[in-house]
């Protein structure tokens, strides 16, 4: 691969796995790139490195013991407008890549993709600013005559989304039919519609959701 002759680009890469860091390194190297990489192995690593020199491109792992990386991206582009980050997960591209551009992520990629579609990823992070891989350009495309896909609330009734809010503050079936004065076989009919539409099977993941779109 040919190198860049703009200077030095600084990467930083963010992910808890070492193995899946120094997999990055080898495949720069392998680019013949100027370049100079910081690491971090958690989200608080993540910010200070961000904040105590620049990144031309941020390469960042979607889930970390100490939290999810979408809570960040939109801190990430307000203390560093410039910086260019490629979410580069596990987690399925065609559920979550578009909440994460939607946050301000400038490209999403599986760690299941072969070796030459991750170069590709990076050189058109670089070259071009963002990278959008076929699955996610489908998917804007149908996120256009249909919004839940980038925000899956919007499939929820006023009402499912009042019962929502209450689960995700930690109240149970009794409380939330107290609360609305409606039967708790009513809360738990409801409680599976919201589940079968946002397509989660608890209340974790129901949580996660709300931080995430709500």
């Amino acid at each position: 691969m040919s190198g860049i002759n703009s200077g030095s680009v600084r990467f930083l890469l963010a992910d808890d796995h070492s193995l899946i860091r120094q997999g990055i390194v080898f495949l720069l190297e392998d680019m013949d790139w100027e370049s100079e990489i910081f690491h971090a192995s958690n989200l608080q690593q993540l910010m200070i490195s961000i904040q105590e020199q620049p990144v031309d491109i941020a390469i960042i792992d979607a889930h970390f013991p100490d939290g999810n990386s979408i809570t960040v991206v939109p801190e990430i582009k307000k203390m560093s407008p410039k910086t260019k980050i490629l979410i580069f997960t596990g987690i399925e591209e065609s559920a979550h890549s578009l909440k994460f551009l939607n946050a301000g992520a400038d490209g999403f990629l599986s760690k299941l993709s072969e070796e030459e579609e991750i170069a590709e990823a990076i050189k058109k992070m670089y070259s071009h600013g963002s990278y959008i891989s076929e699955v996610t350009q489908a998917l804007l495309r149908n996120s256009i005559s249909n919004p839940t896909l980038i925000n899956p609330l919007l499939s929820l009734t006023e009402r499912e989304l009042q019962i929502a809010e209450m689960y995700a503050e930690g109240l149970g079936n009794l409380e939330i039919a107290n609360r609305l004065d409606i039967k708790q076989n009513t809360v738990s009919t409801l409680k599976k519609r919201i589940f079968d539409k946002l397509k989660i099977e608890n209340i974790v993941e129901l949580i996660e959701v709300m931080k995430n779109h709500y």
